[in-house]
C-alpha cells in the first residue's frame, strides 16, 4: 500500500491496527453472510463479517469455524442490539395476513408468533468465538458486555446513523464508528426505530459530522459500491469502506439469481426504504410487493419481528420460484455498481482503483 498520499496513509494505519492489507469490510448482512463471502473478501485482504441477527449460538460458532479453516484474516460478528417486545394487535396482523393472500400461500394466524434468537446466548457465542471484531447495530451493547469483549482484547465497531448516535457510541467505549449513510441497503441501523424513517442522512453529510465529532477512527457504509465511493469516503476523513451490496453479485454471496440480476440493473431512485417486509425500515429494490406494501391503501406492517414472521411464506416462495417480486431484496442507492464477478477480484479491483484516483 503506497503512501504517498495522506488519506492512502491512513487508511494504511487503519489496516496495521486490524490486521488488513486493504481498508475494505463486507458489511455483515443478516441472511446474507455465508461464511464463502468472508473468506473471499479476507483472502484478498479485507475484512469477512456475519450479521448473526437470525442464527441460534451454534451456526455462530460453525461460521466462524468455517471461515477460520478457509482463511488466515480476522472477521467481525454482528448483533442487533433488540429492541422492547413488540405490542400486538390481531386485527392489524389480521389485515396484514389478508394482504399478503395476494403475494403468496395463505399466512398462518400464528405466523407473527417469532421470537428472535436468545440475545444473551449469541453474546456467549461471539466472546467464546473470540473474532477480532464484534460489532453492533440498533443501538450500543451493555456495560458490562462492553467490558468483558475488551478483556478479551476483541474490538468494538459500532454502526451510527446519525451524530449523537456516533458520540453514544464513542462514550460508551467503541473503538471505531461505522457511519451508515441513508443510501444503505438492508435494515436502517438507527437506535430508536421511530426515527429511522424520519432521521434520513445521506453519507456525504453524515461522514465528515461524524468524522469531526470523534476521537477514533470512522468507517464510511452506505452507497459504496466503486473505487469512487471508497476514493470519496477517504477524502472525507474515513479510515476504511464498509461495502454490503457492492459484493452481493459475487457468486460467493450464493443470493438468489433473480435478486442478483435485479441489483445489477436497479438505479438509485428504484429503491426505497420500507417496513414493509421485517417492520423495520429498510431500503429494498423498489418491487412489486414493496411498492403495493407502502401503497396509500396497504395495511400498516406489524412491528419487528411480527412482520418477517407474516412475511417469511411469501418470503421463502419468492426464493424458491426465483420471483424478484416476492424475494425481500434489500439494495443500496449504488446497487447498479455491483460487480458480478468473484469477491477477490472486486476486492482487488476496487483497491487498485481507489490508488489510480488517489495517488
Amino acid at each position: 500500500m503506497s503512501t504517498s498520499n495522506p488519506q492512502l496513509t491512513h487508511a494504511e494505519a487503519f489496516c496495521a491496527d486490524y490486521g488488513l492489507r486493504v481498508p475494505i469490510l463486507l458489511a455483515p448482512m443478516a441472511g446474507a453472510c455465508p461464511a464463502s463471502l468472508s473468506i473471499a473478501v479476507a483472502n484478498a485482504g479485507g475484512l469477512g463479517s456475519c450479521g448473526a441477527l437470525l442464527i441460534q449460538p451454534a451456526a455462530i460458532k460453525a461460521w466462524a469455524a468455517e471461515v477460520r479453516a478457509g482463511s488466515n484474516g480476522g472477521f467481525n460478528l454482528n448483533l442487533w442490539i433488540p429492541d422492547p417486545p413488540p405490542n400486538r394487535d390481531a386485527e392489524a396482523e389480521h389485515a396484514v395476513r389478508a394482504f399478503l393472500r395476494g403475494w403468496g400461500p395463505d399466512v398462518a394466524r400464528a405466523a407473527g408468533d417469532v421470537a428472535p434468537p436468545d440475545f444473551a446466548a449469541q453474546c456467549e457465542a461471539m466472546l467464546e468465538v473470540g473474532p477480532t471484531i464484534i460489532s453492533s447495530i440498533m443501538g450500543l451493547y451493555p456495560p458490562a458486555f462492553v467490558e468483558r469483549m475488551k478483556a478479551k482484547g476483541i474490538k468494538w465497531f459500532a454502526n451510527a446513523t446519525t451524530v449523537a448516535e456516533a458520540k453514544a457510541a464513542e462514550a460508551a467505549g467503541a473503538d471505531v464508528i461505522v457511519a451508515q449513510g441513508m443510501e444503505a441497503g438492508g435494515h436502517r441501523g438507527a437506535f430508536d426505530a421511530n426515527k429511522a424513517q424520519t432521521e434520513l442522512v445521506g453519507l456525504f453529510a453524515l461522514l465528515p459530522a461524524i468524522v469531526d465529532a470523534v476521537k477514533v477512527p470512522v468507517v464510511a457504509t452506505g452507497g459504496i459500491a466503486d473505487a469512487r465511493g471508497i476514493a470519496a469516503a477517504l477524502m472525507l476523513g474515513a479510515s476504511a469502506a464498509q461495502i454490503g451490496t457492492g459484493f452481493l453479485r459475487c457468486p460467493e454471496a450464493k443470493l438468489a439469481p433473480a435478486w442478483a440480476d435485479a441489483i445489477g440493473r436497479t438505479l438509485p431512485e428504484q429503491t426505497l426504504v420500507t417496513r414493509a417486509f421485517s417492520g423495520r425500515p429498510g431500503r429494498s429494490i423498489a418491487t412489486a410487493y414493496a411498492r403495493a406494501a407502502t401503497a396509500p391503501d396497504a395495511p400498516s406492517p406489524a412491528p419487528y419481528p411480527i412482520q418477517r414472521g407474516l412475511t417469511q411464506a411469501m418470503r421463502d416462495a419468492g426464493t424458491k420460484h426465483n420471483d424478484i417480486d416476492r424475494i425481500q431484496a434489500w439494495a443500496g442507492q449504488s446497487a447498479r455498481l455491483a460487480m458480478a464477478k468473484p469477491a477477490g477480484e472486486v476486492v482487488r479491483e476496487l483497491w487498485s482503483g481507489v490508488h489510480v484516483l488517489l495517488r
